[in-house]
């Protein structure tokens, strides 16, 4: 067939490479309504002679375009707006035809990917035409509107512009076919698919084509944020240090590095700029090359070096994607005090290079924007509430928000995407959408499985292990206390434990001692690629959670590997002091809530460790879950009358007593209390354990005559066993004394308190939660004496101490923050009591639910708080709740029933329901005589207040009847 049009008047002679010219395709000039003619006629000849390659991708993209013309002729009016696309294709095949014929084999392999790309896009605009006829008006009509509407408009200009770019990098190919070795082809190649110039005539120069392999493309078309990044890296390059200025940005795969860089490299002004993919020794090499052969300056990596050391022009070098940890970077680096250089990398330890800014998550406003914008969806407001929820689940990371869009523009349902993320997002983050904004070649999964690819065996493993804790607060520790596991009596074998013992067994020495050097080999090669970051400070790993996610998507079978990181979890918790104990379980209790496996069959049993987790963090149903099953276990191995088994019979009466369950608890402890005494006699460490636990729960039920002689006799027998200043005697020491305040007896708890604190501070600590704890009972009782300086100089000490090691939600800090607010409230400040017993009552019921004792005391608490701010209406609807409740739960005689019911009195007697207070405060006052006797200043209290009421009821003789009383009563206490 004819192969060509002449060249037009004035343009150079194409240079002599050894084949045939390369010529764009030109069409005859004829009447504007007749260009398809000959654009068919040239198809139709290229796919009849595609027929005789053996190349099938060749016959395809050939037999595409002729569809696409054909399918453009039936569109009668208009056609011209799709001239340049139809164009376009008719050119690329035209190329091909070419190359093939000058090139044979050669050529045609290399186009594979191109061919493959212009039919994806070819196979969309003639889809889009067809569906022109699902519009229900006549043909031309729907010609018209589908011209007309701006979304199908842009959608073909979008792949126009994918089209003319497959041209442009088709010529560029083309031109180094026949001037660079097959080995340098690839590298270079690179280059163009970045490039924003587009070679449009055959005569340029080869050179001319190497200097636009050096120049960036410009960012992504929907670029959205990055503003504090980009101004920061601005502010470097401006300023003259009369140094070269080296800047890296550095961060996870698919963070957005590039894409910032060629946004600064769009709005800056340099002379010069070269890109050079960094990625491999030989695409360094290659991209120094062209910098060399476009400046004349020489053809090889050594001399563009040298250029760039003797140029002192306001040029810039883009080392993108520097991401190998094996490649010494500084071997390519121009040695001199000028110029400008920036790096992309994964790996952190690039800082060392220069100036540097971590590249991670976007704010959240612009990921929602960029988001929309890929998308192709109005900022309306339900629109970006959606969006919103969309980046929150994505983490913010621009990759994934950018495939997010891309699938939501296909789908068109924003509302539905989150639901279907969640159920299949392996797959949405593997899907690259057809239509791209920017030349990034990769899925957010299949960019970190290029790193991951890279790791070693032992690196691998480790990631994997760790995808099954929390991504964040992993530390070495687990790890290394766990190599230490010995076993005990209620805990695995080391036989069955034979793969987390050989993984451990990479990082400890002969000796058995812990290899910290080993393990910090291993995470800097995980950090090499970001896929795991690290805080000197905390000195805390962590894993993106995309990242965290699609490392156990990597698996084949998750279940060795979760059972392996169970173990080690388990054998560490094992090896955990128990001083130490409750401070480890807020760190590792995020990892035990994931993991979750500790129950399946095959997996080493550490429950019994895992108790000691869930308890300390306040996770009581849990913790009591795990005590009844393990419970059943001993009983079923060892019998009811093991020391083992009634050792779990109190750990379950332990957590029964914390979720308010108070007589199971008891149930359970007098149980082991009997079988202890009988077995091992009544001074056994282990039988005063049972009764100090009996005498707890006997306060709990308000039992405080029958507590407070148990604790007594716990103490005396404690301190004559261990001594008064063993932590264990510090105990039933400090209990006493909650016990004495609960009676009333405030000066002697205050005695004891403050010998126990003394004593703690000394033994454990000022940081010690046992101490913590001591100082919160002491300021208590100072509370209750109406100390309430000293009470609140403790209370706010101990808040912020368990915020900081706790947490702001753990059930000891949510006791400080009440314990608090009930000295605010003492002193009259209910403003900043109720600004504290608010989300204490509001955690405490997500926690342990709306019937749980702590619960009704927070209640309690805030409705009295609402009765000082007058707010009286507010606080008798949450004062009918708490005493309903705990009439139920405890029983009316009970200590917090009755002042539940003392505290509702009060209320109705200041709304003026004289009667109803009258009956509560006269059941309250026979009650707390019975209960607590006179003298208890609650017992006074009743007194005060029932005289009041008998007062506004002109009720006179019992009036002073109560009053003598009381000052009877008074008397007997001074």
């Amino acid at each position: 067939m004819s192969t060509a049009s002449p060249p037009t008047s004035g343009s150079p002679a194409p240079p002599a490479t050894g084949g045939t010219a390369l010529r764009p395709f030109k069409a005859p000039s004829k009447s504007k309504s007749d260009w398809l003619a000959p654009a068919i006629l040239t198809a139709k000849t290229i796919t009849a002679a595609a027929e005789c390659a053996p190349f099938p991708y060749i016959k395809g993209v050939s037999g595409t375009v002729l569809i696409l013309l054909e399918t453009v002729v039936r569109v009668k009016k208009n056609r011209e707006d799709l001239e340049e696309l139809c164009n376009s294709a008719t050119e690329i095949i035209t190329i091909l035809h070419d190359q093939v014929k000058a090139h044979g084999n050669t050529a045609a392999v290399k186009f594979k990917g191109l061919c493959e790309e212009l039919e994806s896009y070819l196979e969309a605009v003639i889809l889009a035409i067809r569906n022109l006829q699902d519009i229900s008006k006549g043909f031309r009509g729907r010609v018209k509107e589908f011209l007309k509407s701006s979304n199908l408009t842009e959608e073909i200009a979008g792949y126009q512009t994918q089209i003319q770019g497959v041209c442009s990098k088709l010529k560029l190919m083309a031109i180094i076919e026949t001037n660079f070795k097959v080995d340098e082809m690839h590298a270079i190649i690179t280059a163009p698919s970045r490039m924003h110039a587009i070679i449009t005539a055959p005569s340029f120069a080869v050179v001319e084509a190497v200097q636009n392999i050096n120049n960036c493309p410009p960012p992504s078309r929907i670029f959205q944020g990055r503003q504090a990044i980009l101004d920061k890296i601005h502010q470097f390059f401006t300023t003259d240090s009369g140094n070269q200025h080296i800047y890296v940005l550095y961060g996870l795969g698919g963070a957005g590095k590039t894409q910032i860089t060629l946004k600064l490299i769009e709005e800056s002004s340099f002379s010069n700029v070269f890109f050079v993919d960094t990625s491999k020794v030989e695409t360094i090499e290659t991209g120094l090359k062209s910098i060399a052969i476009s400046n004349s300056a020489g053809d090889s990596a050594q001399d563009a070096l040298r250029w760039l050391q003797s140029n002192h022009s306001k040029w810039l070098v883009f080392f993108d994607n520097a991401d190998d940890p094996k490649i010494n970077l500084n071997d390519f680096l121009p040695k001199c005090n000028h110029g400008n250089i920036i790096i992309t990398s994964r790996n952190p330890d690039l800082r060392s290079y220069g100036a540097h800014t971590l590249v991670s998550d976007m704010e959240e406003a612009d990921a929602t924007t960029l988001l929309l914008r890929r998308a192709n969806k109005e900022h309306s407001e339900e629109n970006l509430k959606l969006a919103a929820a969309i980046v929150k689940e994505l983490y913010y990371l621009p990759l994934a928000i950018i495939q997010a869009g891309a699938f939501i523009s296909k789908s068109e349902d924003l509302e539905g995407y989150l639901a279907l993320y969640n159920s299949n997002r392996a797959r949405l983050l593997s899907e690259k959408g057809a239509q791209s904004h920017d030349d990034y070649a990769q899925t957010v999964f299949t960019t970190w499985q290029i790193s991951f690819n890279q790791l070693s065996h032992l690196a691998a493993t480790l990631l994997q292990l760790c995808s099954f804790l929390h991504y964040t607060g992993i530390s070495e520790d687990i790890f290394s206390a766990a190599s230490k596991y010995e076993p005990r009596s209620w805990s695995p074998p080391r036989e069955e434990l034979q793969e987390p013992l050989e993984f451990l067994s990479h990082f400890v020495e002969p000796t058995g001692e812990w290899n910290a050097l080993k393990f910090l080999d291993v995470t800097t090669e995980i950090k090499a690629y970001s896929l795991i970051s690290f805080d000197a400070t905390t000195k805390l790993f962590s894993i993106h959670p995309l990242v965290h996610a699609w490392s156990r998507s990597t698996l084949p079978d998750e279940e060795p590997l979760q059972s392996c990181m169970s173990s080690v979890l388990g054998m560490c918790i094992t090896e955990i002091p128990d001083d130490e104990i409750e401070l480890a379980s807020v760190q590792l209790i995020p990892h035990l809530v994931l993991l979750k496996s500790a129950n399946r069959d095959g997996v080493a049993d550490f429950r019994r460790a895992f108790w000691h987790i869930y308890y300390y963090t306040g996770k009581f149903k849990d913790a009591q879950a795990i005590a009844e099953q393990v419970l059943e276990k001993s009983k079923f191995l060892l019998g009811d009358d093991h020391a083992d088994t009634l050792s779990v019979m109190g750990i379950l009466a332990t957590a029964h007593d914390k979720l308010g369950e108070f007589q199971k608890a008891k149930e359970l402890v007098v149980l082991v209390l009997e079988k202890r005494t009988k077995l091992l006699g009544d001074d056994h460490p282990h039988t005063l354990l049972a009764m100090h636990n009996l005498a707890s729960i006997y306060g709990d039920l308000g039992e405080l005559q029958k507590a407070k002689e148990l604790k007594v006799l716990v103490l005396e027998k404690c301190t004559k066993l261990l001594g008064e200043d063993h932590p264990d005697t510090l105990v039933p020491m400090g209990n006493l004394a909650s016990t004495y305040s609960m009676l009333g007896e405030f000066q002697k708890a205050k005695e004891l308190e403050v010998q126990v604190l003394e004593k703690r501070r000394k033994l454990l600590g000022e940081d010690h939660p046992d101490t913590w704890f001591t100082m919160g009972n002491l300021a208590t009782t100072y509370s209750n004496l109406k100390e309430f300086q000293k009470a609140m100089e403790l209370e706010v000490l101990v808040l912020e101490k368990r915020r900081k090691l706790l947490g702001k939600d753990h059930p000891d800090t949510l006791l400080a923050m009440g314990n608090l607010a009930s000295t605010y409230h003492g002193m009259s400040e209910f403003q900043k009591a109720e600004e504290l017993e608010v989300p204490v009552l509001e955690k405490r019921r997500k926690l342990l639910g709306a019937d749980h004792p702590d619960t009704l005391l927070a209640m309690g608490n805030l409705a009295s708080t609402y009765h000082g701010m007058s707010e009286f209406q507010k606080a008798e609807e949450l004062e009918v709740q708490v005493l309903e409740k705990r009439r139920k739960l405890l029983g009316d005689p009970h200590p917090d029933t009755l002042r539940a019911m003392a505290n509702l009195a009060f209320t109705h007697y200041t709304l003026g329901d004289l009667n109803k207070a009258l009956g509560l405060g006269v059941e309250v006052l026979q009650k707390r005589r019975q209960l607590l006797g006179d003298k208890h200043p609650d017992t006074i209290l009743a007194m005060e207040n029932l005289v009041k009421t008998y007062q506004k009821l002109g009720k006179q003789e019992e009036m002073e009847e109560l009053e003598q009383l009381i000052d009877d009563t008074k008397k007997l206490l001074l």
